[in-house]
């Protein structure tokens, strides 16, 4: 593994996952809403582990995808090279985010959080309006006419059902 590659994730995902829900576990302490942990024996226990490994799972795969067939790194610092359209990336443009989203989904499940959910929610706003405004006009530039067709046939954010096959 690439030290631009442990770079990235140690900023993005662990700022989204760890650093901001540490900093609001600590600000909210003893607040109503705050962290209450739940038992294994809870359905809420199962569906944030669920999620959240889950969420994992894709992240790894998404992130392995683009040091291996984008040769690059999930950060803008560093981007890939190539345009990655394959596993995840079939069923929806941003899956690596989606992924983050869910573990973030079943943090706030596993932690009791409802200031982490709201975090999540902030969280896909950001990413949303990042997207829109500065990384897909980028994407647009360096991929050209094959961005294009992409982006028109895979959704952003809600995956479709079938895979797409592109050229």
């Amino acid at each position: 593994m690439s030290w631009k590659l442990v770079k990235a994730i140690v900023i993005l995902p662990g700022t989204a996952l760890v650093y901001v829900p540490g900093a609001i576990l600590w600000l909210t302490a003893g607040l109503p809403g705050g962290m209450a942990p739940v038992g294994m024996g809870e359905p809420r226990f199962w569906i944030g582990a669920v999620l959240g490994a889950a969420g994992f799972a894709v992240a790894v795969w998404t992130v392995r995808l683009f040091a291996t067939a984008g040769q690059g790194t999930p950060a803008p610092w560093a981007p890939p090279r190539k345009l990655v359209v394959r596993g995840p990336y079939r069923h929806v443009r941003n899956p690596m985010l989606s992924s983050v989203n869910v573990m973030l989904a079943g943090e706030s499940l596993l932690l009791g959080s409802w200031y982490i959910a709201a975090w999540m929610a902030v969280f896909v706003l950001l990413n949303t309006t990042y997207f829109i405004r500065s990384e897909e006009p980028v994407l647009e530039r360096r991929f050209g006419e094959s961005y294009r067709l992409y982006k028109a046939n895979v959704p952003r954010w809600i995956p479709r059902w079938r895979p797409w096959n592109g050229p």
